[in-house]
C-alpha cells in the first residue's frame, strides 16, 4: 500500500535521471544537512540487485550493505555485478557511486528453495504487539514498552524495548516497491529500535544485514528490538522482522558512537521529508 504525502505528490526517495538517480527531500537524513538517510540508500541497492539479479527460481536470504561513507544529496549511480550464478546459490554485488567515488557497497545472496530436512528444531517464541491500523498517512509507527504506539520517536527516548511498524515509501518515484525492497528499507530501522535511548540516538550505523527465511505477505512490516551490546563507543544491535504470519527474518547493525551529532528527537521538527528518522 503506497501512501501519499498530499493530493499531488507521492513520497519517494529518488527520481530517475538517465542512468542514475536524484535524491528527493524524502531521502534527507538527520545526521547532516547534506546526508541521505539509511533506508534511501538500502532501498536503492536492494532494488538494483533484485532488478538485475533476481529470479523466480531463487529467494533472497541475505542482504548486507556497508555504509562506509556518508551518501550526499547528489546524483547517484549504481554498478551491479553477478559474483556467482550457481545451481543452488546466486551472489551479486552493488556499488553506490557519487561524484565518481564509492559511498556504499552491498552484497545479495540468494538460495534456491528446497525441501526442509527431517527433525524438529528449537524456535524462539516471539510475538509482535497489536499495532494500529495504518491511516493512509506517511509516517511510520514507533513503539516502546514504556509508552506504546506513536507516530514519532520523540516520545520513546527511554530505556525500554523499541519496535517499528512501517511499509516504506517508494524508492523510485512512480514505481511500487517489491516485498524484498520494502523489507530491506524497514529493516534499516534496526539501528533506530536498538540505539534509541533516553537522550535520543548517538550511535550511527555503518552497515545493515538483513537475513530472510521468506518474503513478507503484507505491505506493513513490524520490527522488534532483540538485543543491544555496546563497549568503548561501539555497538551491535539485532531485531526481528514480523508480518501477520509471524517472524520471518532478522536485522543486524554495527554502529559507532557519534555524540557530536546526537539526534535528540524531542527537539526536532519532523516534516514529511524526514519520515525515516535517521
Amino acid at each position: 500500500m503506497q501512501q501519499t504525502a498530499g493530493a499531488a505528490e507521492v513520497a519517494a526517495h529518488f527520481t530517475p535521471d538517465t542512468d542514475g538517480f536524484l535524491p528527493t527531500r524524502y531521502a534527507q537524513s538527520h545526521w547532516g544537512e547534506d546526508h541521505l538517510n539509511g533506508p534511501a540508500v538500502v532501498g536503492l541497492v536492494a532494488r538494483a540487485l533484485e532488478t538485475a539479479c533476481g529470479s523466480p527460481d531463487f529467494r533472497p536470504v541475505r542482504l548486507t550493505v556497508d555504509l562506509f561513507r556518508a551518501a550526499r544529496n547528489a546524483r547517484t549511480t549504481l554498478d551491479v555485478e553477478v559474483i556467482r550464478d550457481g545451481r543452488r546459490v546466486r551472489s551479486a554485488e552493488c556499488v553506490v557511486i557519487q561524484h565518481g567515488q564509492a559511498v556504499a557497497k552491498a552484497t545479495l545472496v540468494q538460495y534456491r528453495p528446497s525441501t526442509p530436512p527431517p527433525g524438529t528444531l528449537w524456535r524462539s517464541e516471539q510475538a509482535f504487539p497489536q499495532h494500529p491500523e495504518p491511516d493512509g498517512t506517511v509516517p511510520p509507527y514507533v513503539f516502546s514498552d514504556a509508552v506504546g504506539w506513536t507516530r514519532s520517536p520523540a516520545a520513546h527516548q527511554n530505556a525500554s524495548r523499541k519496535r517499528f511498524f512501517n511499509d516504506g515509501i517508494r524508492v523510485v518515484a512512480d514505481e511500487d516497491n517489491s516485498p524484498f525492497v520494502r523489507t530491506a528499507m524497514v529493516a534499516e530501522a534496526t539501528s533506530l529500535v536498538t540505539n534509541l535511548g533516553t537522550d535520543g540516538v548517538g550511535y550511527i550505523n555503518g552497515d545493515l544485514t538483513v537475513a530472510l527465511s521468506r518474503l513478507p505477505v503484507d505491505d506493513w512490516i513490524g520490527l522488534q528490538a532483540n538485543s543491544h551490546h555496546a563497549a568503548d563507543g561501539l555497538a551491535v544491535g539485532t531485531a526481528t522482522l514480523f508480518d501477520s504470519q509471524g517472524p520471518f527474518g532478522a536485522g543486524l547493525t554495527t554502529a559507532i558512537a557519534n555524540p557530536a551529532a546526537q539526534i535528540d528527537f524531542s527537539t526536532r521538527d519532523f516534516g514529511l521529508g524526514n519520515i525515516n528518522y535517521e
